[in-house]
């Protein structure tokens, strides 16, 4: 008898500590979705770099061929006045 005392506190801890995930897997859950449905502020700025990115480089890229045209028609070409990469 001595011995099932001795053996019980280790028989429930196992119990216990079952019921406490059960107790906490909704909030896991809900946290999760939390996360998937924002942006981090780090994200955020992750994407705003790409897409400012990609508009300088159309701004470069269109620049450049308004130099090529102007050089080759050797004429006189006034400013530039194509897409400017800005926020």
């Amino acid at each position: 008898m001595k011995i099932m005392f001795i053996l019980l506190p280790l028989l429930a801890g196992g119990c216990i500590s079952t019921a406490a995930s059960i107790v906490k897997a909704p909030f896991q859950v809900a946290g999760k979705a939390v996360d998937w449905s924002t942006t981090s502020q780090e994200e955020s700025d992750r994407n705003y770099g790409r897409k400012m990115r990609k508009a300088e480089a159309r701004e470069g890229k269109e620049r450049r061929e308004y130099d090529k045209r102007c050089r080759k028609k050797d004429a006189r070409c006034g400013p530039y006045d194509g897409y400017v990469a800005r926020d």
